[in-house]
């Protein structure tokens, strides 16, 4: 066996993920976090979740959001609506609601996002985030909403809602959303596959389409 084909064959076997940078204050994120494991199977890629701080983003990258950036340009957010319906149509999101409290504090569903990862949750905690944000959307930055929405969804919202208080959590939120910007990450959703970076939610046709090649 040649060099090179011992190189192609050890690429080949390497595990392909992608990397999904996200905040759930991001109706994107949303959208992406539905659409993402439908790629992941066509492709077998496996999705790997990293919680980080959209505000935390903005600030270090003096970014701001669509609806600030584009509020000035005449027919701008009226595309924008038009790209997101199209989307959603096209992948059957039908369960999508607009938040009425957009846009909500995230902070603390943030620092959830880190203590449930550490704690074994995220997949579950990621589902009922997302739900209460934009499929029962609710105001999600007050702690009592905060907690009986998780119960709703089965999970410990007490338990949660004190872990976000740990100082090892905030410090992770921290470093995940500086490591983020350190990357290139300038907004949410952002996705990693190795070295590459790919931004929003119409990026990830090439994200799969750089997996299949």
């Amino acid at each position: 066996m040649s060099d090179d084909t011992k190189a192609a064959d050890s690429k080949s076997a390497q595990p392909r993920v992608i990397e999904f940078h996200f905040d759930f204050g991001s109706p994107n994120a949303y959208f992406s976090h539905k659409v993402l494991p439908a790629i992941a199977a066509r492709t077998g890629a496996t999705v790997r979740a990293v919680p980080v701080l959209l505000g935390g983003i903005f600030k270090a990258t003096n970014n701001r959001s669509p609806f600030e950036a584009f509020s000035g340009i005449k027919n701008k957010l009226d595309y924008e609506r038009l790209e997101m319906k199209r989307f959603l149509e096209r992948h059957g999101l039908s369960q999508f609601r607009m938040n009425p409290f957009f846009p909500v504090n995230t902070l603390t569903l943030m620092r959830g996002a880190v203590a449930a990862e550490a704690d074994g949750i995220l997949a579950a905690y990621m589902d009922a985030g997302f739900h209460h944000m934009w499929e029962d959307p609710k105001k999600m930055d007050d702690p009592a909403v905060f907690r009986a929405a998780l119960d709703a969804s089965g999970l410990d919202g007490a338990r949660i809602l004190e872990r976000t208080q740990d100082p090892g959590v905030k410090a992770k939120l921290m470093e995940n959303t500086e490591a983020s910007v350190g990357r290139g990450a300038f907004g949410i959703p952002t996705f990693f596959v190795g070295r590459e970076i790919f931004f929003g939610k119409d990026r990830l046709r090439d994200v799969e389409d750089m997996l299949a090649s």
